[in-house]
């Protein structure tokens, strides 16, 4: 194999699978890459066995051929090279590959490309087509609420269902953590997907999808097949593994009959919430919020820093309400909001609260609150 590309093709083509390969793996093998050239195109094979991706750029193939190389090397010697010469990758006998531009010359240990886990075969698919800004929104709302609790596998992801509205077929994403609830749906778009059923996506799967989404647009395509989600944009194709098991019924985690209704400027909200987190206890972020007729005054006391109070106004004409939260699950939720103001759907001190943007009810945020 002996191919001439541009270092800019070669940096964006190898840089998205820096953080799919895994640093540390049972399997060696898994540290590297796989590259392959054939006609006028240079493409790449990366996996953790959990996601996979395959792109390709343009670029000169004097000899035909494919080898394994550590992906972090190589990209790290790339990175390093002249932004105007070209860049010359060579595999030589030995399965070291040889990375040249001028007078700088690299030999990287390589493996044969047979030794390389083998990918799923190429097959027809049904894809639909999302809207890259649209599905990057969904992913936005909702990935922070994923669960990091290994033994509650299912909640390791987010809930990709299809529902039926009355626009017609549209999307639902949800995740939980047993103490938040995201969910957000889109009317207007709709995913096929097994059996008239959700699927649950690993929050490794979403990241790296989420990073294909990052600077695109138009319309990705997505399909899933099997245990298997393929979602390929231009020339990039990347598999995600599903995660199995059954999802919560989460229309049971979000309360209804709330009768304490408040509504407060989204940026001043976040931060006195930054402020006045500051003082609070690090591990558990609680904060205390004061409700009254026109105002809320958040509080937070940690023995060991000291406290902090701050008031700000807000649109509440109820007889008054306190109550505890941790306030990062606040601060999350209000992070993802690109609206000005939001609302906060209250019942008591002891039942969860939910918050939206005042002007989309198609987001809806689940916050159990906390003794303080």
């Amino acid at each position: 194999m002996k191919i001439r590309a541009k270092k800019s093709d070669l940096i964006s083509l190898i840089g998205k699978t820096q953080n799919i390969v895994e640093r540390r793996n049972t399997m060696p093998i898994l540290i590297n890459v796989l590259l392959e050239a054939q006609s006028d195109r240079l493409k790449v094979y990366a996996t953790n066995l959990e996601v996979s991706l395959t792109d390709e750029i343009p670029a000169v193939v004097q000899i035909p051929g494919r080898v394994a190389v550590s992906t972090k090397n190589l990209f790290e010697i790339i990175k390093e090279l002249n932004d105007t010469e070209e860049v010359t990758l060579a595999k030589q006998e030995n399965n070291w590959l040889k990375v040249t531009q001028g007078k700088s010359i690299f030999n990287l240990v390589g493996i044969s490309a047979d030794e390389y886990p083998v990918f799923p075969a190429e097959s027809p698919r049904e894809f639909i087509e999302i809207e890259a800004h649209v599905l990057a929104d969904m992913i936005g709302k909702t990935i922070y609420s994923i669960s990091n609790d290994e033994t509650r596998y299912h909640l390791n992801g987010v809930y990709f269902e299809k529902r039926e509205t009355a626009s017609g077929p549209g999307l639902l994403m949800v995740a939980t953590d047993g103490h938040r609830l995201s969910l957000v749906n889109k009317s207007e778009q709709a995913l096929e997907s097994r059996s008239g059923e959700g699927v649950i996506i690993p929050r490794k799967g979403l990241t790296e999808i989420y990073k294909l989404l990052e600077n695109a647009d138009g319309v990705f395509k997505m399909a899933v097949e099997g245990p298997q989600l393929v979602v390929a944009y231009k020339n990039a194709l990347l598999m995600v593994r599903l995660i199995e098991g059954k999802y919560p019924n989460y229309r049971q985690l979000i309360p209804q009959n709330l009768n304490e209704h408040v509504e407060v400027r989204r940026h001043e909200l976040l931060a006195s919430l930054r402020r006045v987190s500051l003082l609070s206890n690090q591990k558990s972020k609680g904060v205390t919020l004061n409700f009254s007729s026109g105002k809320l005054e958040i509080t937070s006391n940690n023995p060991e820093l000291g406290d902090a109070k701050e008031e700000i106004e807000v649109n509440y004409r109820g007889s008054g309400l306190k109550i505890g939260f941790n306030a990062k699950y606040i601060m999350d939720v209000l992070t993802s909001i690109d609206e000005d103001e939001v609302s906060l759907d209250l019942k008591d001190q002891l039942s969860p609260g939910v918050m939206r943007p005042k002007a989309n009810k198609d987001y809806t945020c689940v916050i159990m609150p906390m003794r303080i």
